[in-house]
């Protein structure tokens, strides 16, 4: 990591803020965003929600950097090991609609590779799938951000961060 300087930074901010990348992330603790990719106060607008999806308050947050911030990049990135995942992947009852809430939004990817794999080889490809299911879903549930993707202004970039090595690998 390079050194920063945060109260400069974070005086030099304190007016106004210009992130040029939108980062669609995980809740869980071991992948923070800013410390995965090396950046500073300022430089990346983050949403994190468990299994890295969308719902309207998400989306809404990305329009926000997208149409008010100019941000040209989001990124939707995933993880191994996803806590999410495993649990829409798992049968059983979900102790509460709030966590429902996520797992249906999981559930999708899963149908995709479903009799594909099995045991670990299904998480791992499911894990895959739910970026691609959430860039999916950004794209389907928000005509302003379609819009942009379609116009050149924003790039929608989906990857994986792989917890082990530290390495994020790009989706196609």
């Amino acid at each position: 990591p390079a050194p920063r300087e945060f109260v400069r930074r974070r005086a030099e901010l304190a007016d106004a803020q210009h992130p040029q990348v939108i980062v669609l992330a995980c809740s869980d603790s071991r992948v923070c965003p800013s410390l995965l990719f090396d950046k500073n106060l300022g430089d990346l607008f983050v949403i994190r929600t468990a299994g890295n999806v969308a719902d309207r308050v998400a989306l809404g947050s990305i329009e926000y950097a997208a149409e008010y911030l100019q941000a040209r990049v989001l990124l939707v990135l995933g993880h191994e090991k996803c806590g999410a995942v495993a649990a829409a992947a798992a049968s059983g009852k979900i102790p509460s609609p709030n966590l429902e809430s996520i797992v249906v939004r999981v559930r999708p990817a899963l149908e995709r590779i479903k009799g594909k794999a099995e045991g670990n080889d299904l998480l791992r490809r499911a894990e895959q799938a739910n970026v691609q299911q959430s860039a999916s879903d950004i794209l389907q549930d928000s005509p302003l951000l379609r819009e942009k993707v379609a116009a050149g202004q924003l790039t929608l970039i989906k990857a994986l961060y792989h917890l082990s090595t530290g390495q994020v690998t790009r989706l196609s």
